[in-house]
């Protein structure tokens, strides 16, 4: 597969997610095109397949945790002077039918895959309105614009994230800030290899290419959307699923 060249050198990223499958991807994607890129996990990030003087900071702190939140954006700014680059990624499952979804699922579903991108957006717009620039994309899913049996909370917290995608295009874009969203659809991950055959086989029989995607071909759509390739492009939610909704 091609891969699509892009040059971020002198701008800083920001990743959440970025210790395994869609984050850790977009995250050596991002380091290999130039960028200064400092990933949020909760975990540790093992380095990547970069030269050594590109390696991503990693900041271990719970999403959830808004105070820690805003202190690790306000060191980045602190230590870098300036974010360019946004991509909300991190997010969790709790995969019931909703008459089984408990209250504490559903409220950890939505404060990862909803309120913590919100929070990130609220810490740093006032820089970025201020620069007057700046790329922002969330991770959401093809079941944010479609129902799945079994993914009420998911679901529903990745469409707000779409709602909010699109609310905040419309604020920041005058200030010179696009706002998109990307939708994969099942894609090849950790994650999803623990899951039955039979799922993986009727994800695989509902894309029009024959095939789940890879980390990688969300990550090149993700860097499209951070390029000037994509600067007249805001408030788009774009499915990287092979068809699955076609």
């Amino acid at each position: 597969m091609g891969a699509a060249h892009f040059d971020f050198t002198g701008q800083v990223a920001l990743v959440t997610g970025c210790a395994a499958g869609i984050g850790r991807e977009v995250t050596r994607a991002l380091a290999a095109a130039g960028a200064r890129v400092h990933g949020i996990d909760r975990v540790p990030a093992e380095p990547l397949e970069v030269p050594s003087d590109a390696q991503p900071r990693t900041h271990e702190l719970d999403l959830c945790d808004g105070e820690a939140l805003r202190g690790c954006v306000t060191s980045i700014l602190d230590s870098e002077g300036h974010v360019d680059l946004l991509v909300n990624n991190a997010g969790i499952t709790r995969d019931h039918a909703l008459w089984k979804t408990s209250d504490e699922d559903w409220n950890a579903v939505l404060a990862v895959n909803l309120s913590a991108p919100f929070r990130l957006l609220r810490a740093l717009a006032p820089h970025l309105r201020e620069r007057g620039r700046g790329r922002v994309v969330n991770i959401v899913s093809i079941n944010a614009l479609r129902g799945k049996f079994g993914q009420a909370s998911y679901s529903a917290a990745k469409a707000g994230l779409v709602g909010l995608t699109r609310t905040a295009a419309r604020e920041l874009g005058p200030r010179g800030i696009t706002v998109n969203a990307v939708a994969p659809g099942m894609i090849e991950t950790a994650m999803s290899a623990a899951l039955p055959e039979g799922v993986l086989e009727r994800a695989r029989s509902e894309t029009a290419t024959g095939r789940l995607g890879r980390v990688e071909d969300v990550a090149a759509a993700v860097l499209f959307l951070l390029s000037e390739q994509a600067a007249h492009i805001t408030g788009a939610v774009l499915p990287v699923d092979g068809g699955q909704l076609a």
